[in-house]
């Protein structure tokens, strides 16, 4: 269902892996994503987490045949029980993905739809396969709206016209297109998708932590701060970050002409 290994060189690799489904997500693997990624949290041996799916699929998104869709229920007690259960699962996964605090890099093999495409796109770097494409059904097939911070993400990394469009559309955008638009990073041959986001993120893993924990909260800020906000926003993390022991680190080993062995101190 889920298959969690860290390397010795700081990657933590997470796959989901119930292929014969696509990757859906259902409770159990939710539960099971909650737990991996808590581990990943606490682990200072894992630097940065790459996350990628086993099959032919990345994710195809919710696994309608689950219990925890509530199919069963009448429409009132089914809303009130999807009100409950987004916040302890799909959105419980979102936000423990997005302040994971490492950086998170996805490799996407394949069908991104729904969830699965929000999931993807929860990572500060998102590298697809040219098999692969990104797809939000949601309102065009089954009369809903994006969750788990689909909305959220397309809209940042897409705009308004293309977002909008997208979504309410329903369309597929392949990898290659997703690179063209900007919303994920590049599209690589399938063939070397997984050498890639491991060489990214071993390049990440390699870099400072603090620094790492600390640039994407700021480069998310600057969507909506004014000019002024952002430097300070900037001075103030830059303040916290020359107190560390990385930094001297850094210096230290730019003047001696090699790389800096970085510790997260």
């Amino acid at each position: 269902m889920l298959d969690l290994q860290i390397s010795a060189d700081g990657v933590a690799l997470l796959a989901l892996d119930r292929p014969d489904v696509l990757n859906a997500l259902n409770g159990a693997l939710i539960d099971a994503l909650l737990g991996a990624l808590a581990k990943v949290k606490a682990d200072p041996a894992a630097r940065v987490l790459l996350l990628t799916g086993r099959g032919r699929a990345f994710c195809a998104g919710a696994d309608l045949r689950d219990p925890m869709m509530s199919l069963g229920l009448p429409p009132a007690e089914r809303g009130e029980r999807f009100l409950a259960s987004t916040d302890t699962g799909v959105h419980a996964l979102a936000r423990a993905l997005f302040h994971l605090g490492k950086p998170k890099v996805a490799a996407v093999n394949g069908p991104a739809v729904g969830g699965g495409a929000s999931l993807a796109l929860l990572a500060d770097i998102v590298l697809a396969g040219e098999s692969a494409y990104f797809q939000q059904p949601f309102t065009s097939q089954l009369g809903l709206v994006p969750d788990l911070g689909g909305s959220w993400q397309f809209m940042r990394r897409l705009g308004p016209a293309r977002a909008m469009a997208a979504v309410l559309l329903g369309e597929r955008i392949s990898g290659q297109q997703a690179a063209d638009w900007g919303l994920v990073w590049k599209c690589v041959p399938d063939a070397e998708l997984q050498g890639a986001a491991m060489a990214t993120a071993q390049r990440l893993a390699q870099g400072a932590p603090l620094a790492l924990a600390a640039l994407p909260q700021l480069m998310a800020s600057a969507l909506q701060n004014d000019f002024d906000a952002q430097l300070d926003a900037e001075r103030d993390a830059q303040a916290s970050l020359v107190q560390t022991d990385d930094f001297i680190e850094a210096v230290n080993a730019f003047q001696a002409k090699r790389k800096p062995a970085f510790t997260g101190h």
